[in-house]
């Protein structure tokens, strides 16, 4: 009987695996469809005429030109995709010096509030965008940081999500590890550096996945405190083009993925345990 339960869920988990992968996969086949074979297969999409789209899953005419176009005769596009690298790279930089000394606070010290104070990272986590976006406006405005990149990577440096995992990773090292670092004459930024970063690197690690993975795809942030478009990220050149561009805005799709898919495979292990070992915390 558990053994007919276990295939069930297999089962279960591979369909719904198979509906979430569907359209990322409709998105590279489409993709390397020639023009005319890719005009043929969304027309009905674009203007319904009682037919239903009928895709190749083999496409008839399979080209990469599209890819070329994108790559190659479209410089606007390494302009936002620079963009987001800088505005990412910045973000998780200096996420880490930020959250990292934080995390470590909460997990180490004892001092008066610490609980309450813990509560309210916890809360303000907890909050969307849309319920901070006006004060982040107004501050923003007032430092005269409105339509910069600044206006985007400021927020995100002092994000609390960052500081609540990296404390769960923190927070199970064992007292003692740590005091007997202290009695050989450790300090403790070196007790940090030489105990806290090695064996809370699983919740740091996650913590960058994470952070990359969200920062990467953000559309509300830039949209919301930056005006000029050649200081848009890649998130915002797809709803910056129009239908007449089908084939490029479809390859454009698989490349903004590739950076997300490659950042998600080399930190899988890392993100696995580091979720495991929070849930696993108080």
């Amino acid at each position: 009987m558990k053994k007919v339960r276990t295939v069930i869920l297999y089962i279960l988990f591979a369909l719904l695996s198979l509906a979430i992968l569907y359209p990322v996969v409709l998105v590279i086949l489409l993709s390397v469809q020639d023009s005319d074979e890719l005009a043929g297969t969304i027309s009905p999409l674009l203007q319904f005429t009682g037919e239903y789209a009928d895709v190749h899953y083999l496409p008839q005419y399979p080209t990469l030109g599209h890819f070329t176009d994108l790559l190659i005769f479209t410089p606007e596009f390494y302009t936002v995709f620079w963009n987001s690298l800088l505005m990412v790279g910045i973000i998780l930089l200096f996420q880490l010096v930020v959250s990292v000394p934080s995390a470590w606070a909460f997990a180490r010290f004892r001092f008066k509030g610490k609980k309450l104070l813990f509560n309210l990272y916890v809360i303000f986590m907890l909050m969307p965008f849309q319920v901070t976006m006006l004060s982040q406006y107004i501050v923003l405005d007032r430092f005269q940081l409105m339509d910069t990149r600044w206006a985007v990577i400021l927020p995100a440096i002092f994000s609390t999500f960052a500081v609540f995992l990296i404390y769960r990773g923190f927070a199970d090292i064992p007292n003692d590890v740590a005091d007997s670092a202290r009695i050989d004459g450790a300090n403790e930024w070196q007790v940090l550096r030489y105990i806290g970063l090695p064996l809370g690197k699983h919740g740091i690690l996650s913590c960058l996945v994470l952070s990359f993975l969200d920062y990467w795809n953000m559309v509300e942030q830039p949209l919301a405190f930056i005006k000029d478009k050649g200081k848009f990220p890649l998130s915002l050149y797809l709803p910056m083009m129009d239908l007449s561009n089908k084939e490029m805005m479809l390859a454009a799709s698989v490349v903004t993925l590739v950076p997300a898919v490659f950042v998600y495979i080399i930190g899988q292990d890392y993100l696995e345990q580091g979720i495991i070992s929070s849930a696993l915390k108080e």
